[in-house]
Formats: structure tokens, sequence, C-alpha cells
């Protein structure tokens, strides 16, 4: 079995070495390796993947590394190679489920997707199809609280790792946002926040943009504004008719959002501040 570990601290001479050290003892060997040291923060991020040659597991390797963290100050976590579980949130526009759930069944995510849920009935049979649950919480500004408990309830019903937002055109509370930090992942398009509001494609349109983009960031109680995971950009010019922009916006949402998705079920993001570093 690969496991990975991921962590930060305060940077400082022997952390690789004393990683390395600690994995060896354990009769492990190392499949990949990555660190970036931020010289500006003062901080050191380190991913490393992993065989085991003696049977053992995540709860024991955890125990046996908390004494090298506690002398180096170090933020860690050891995963095995379970795929996280997803619960995916939709409203009416289906092209990042749809190919959130292509990836997923054709072993290309790093995740397993367990349910759908929106505020709307129109993509149920997108899920089903797929073989995936569907259910239908709808939202309004009366219902809102009871309706994002039955998010949570959901969150713990299917043992989601990770909450997606695929194109869910709601605005999460406050409250909702902190109870599901660093583990709820937003899509939307690039033109934040220069045209936001209704149409962003076709005010882009109007003032002849030259790219189209989007971008998956981490949700946060600041709308639209939660740290970075992934952006994609296709160049356009004069030629391009509203419904064109559209199109070439879609296809840059959803190809952003599995990115992001594939990379945080790999651990390869990690929380830097109000940005990520990535592993790629």
């Amino acid at each position: 079995m690969t496991f990975t570990l991921t962590l930060k601290c305060p940077e400082r001479s022997g952390i690789v070495h004393a990683v390395t050290t600690f994995l060896v003892g354990q009769g492990c060997d190392i499949v990949e390796h990555q660190q970036f040291d931020d010289d500006v923060r003062g901080s050191l991020f380190l991913r490393t993947s992993f065989t085991c040659t003696e049977e053992t597991t995540v709860d024991d390797l955890t125990r046996a590394f908390s004494p090298v963290a506690g002398d180096f100050g170090m933020e860690f976590g050891f995963s095995d190679g379970t795929p996280p579980r997803v619960l995916v949130m939709v409203s009416k526009f289906g092209h990042c489920l749809n190919d959130l759930l292509f990836r997923w069944r054709a072993g290309g995510l790093g995740a397993e997707i367990a349910v759908v849920v929106s505020n709307h009935e129109d993509l149920r049979p997108m899920a089903e199809a797929a073989g995936v649950p569907f259910v239908h919480v709808p939202v309004t500004s009366d219902t809102k609280p009871e309706a994002e408990q039955r998010l949570l309830d959901l969150v713990g019903e299917y043992e989601a790792d990770l909450i997606v937002l695929a194109r869910y055109m709601q605005v999460l509370s406050n409250e909702l946002c902190q109870k599901l930090e660093g583990r709820a992942i937003n899509i939307h398009h690039s033109f934040l926040p220069g045209f936001k509001g209704a149409k962003p494609y076709h005010q882009a349109y109007d003032r002849g943009v030259k790219y189209v983009g989007a971008t998956a960031h981490y949700v946060t109680p600041d709308l639209d504004e939660g740290p970075i995971i992934e952006q994609e950009v296709q160049r356009v010019d004069h030629t391009y008719s509203p419904r064109e922009l559209v199109t070439v916006g879609r296809d840059a949402e959803a190809l952003a959002l599995s990115r992001a998705v594939r990379w945080h079920c790999e651990r390869r993001v990690l929380l830097n501040g109000n940005s990520t570093v990535v592993f790629r």
C-alpha cells in the first residue's frame, strides 16, 4: 500500500533529513517526494509518497511520527490510498457535474462520488444514470438554515470528505463556510470581480475580452475569494459570439474544477495563508 505524508512547518535545517530518517526506520521506500521552501513566509511544505515493507496503518504512522513533528513544529497528516468520498452540489448547469462523473467512472478523478445534492431536480437523470444517489434539497430565503443543516446531515450520512460546488448557484452562509473550511471547493468564471452578476460572458463580450477563464478555489466566507487551487484560461478574439464565449468558458470551468478536485484528493494541495501550494 502507498501512503502519503504532507506537512507544513517553520523553515529550518534538518527537516528533510528527519523525515527520511523516520521513513527508513519504519521500513518505508519513498516513491515520490516534493517540497517547497517559502522564503517569504519562512515556511516549508512537503509531500512524500512511500510504501512500507511491514504492515502498518495511518494511525500507526501518526503516532510514531508525532515526536518528530513536535520537534519541528509540524502540521502534518498521513493518508493511505483510499479514495476520498465526494459530495457534489449542483443547481441547473450540468457541464461540471457531467465532467466529474465521466472522470470518476473512467478512474481519473482520484475520488469516489458518493452523492449529488441539488436545489433543483434538473440534473437528477444525469446523476442517477451514473449510478449516483441524488438528493433534492430546495432552498428559499426562509428555509436556508434548514437546508444548510440538511446538507451537513448528508455530509455525515454519506461520510463525505470533500464538498464540491459544481456550479451550485446559492451563496453559502458564513457559518456553513466556516464549518466546511478546507474541505469545500467552488468553481467560478475568472471574469470576477470585473464582471459580477448576471450574464458575465455577455458582459465580457461587450468589453471585447481576449481571454476566457475559470478559477477553482476553496470556499470561505469571503465570496469567491478563497485560496486558489487552479485556474484555466483560453484565448479568444473578436470573432467569438456570446454563445461561443459561454461554451469556451464552460470548458474552462470543467477542466479547472476537475484538476482541483483530483489534486486535493491526491493530497497535493496545502494551504499557505490565503494562497495554496500545489504539488503537481
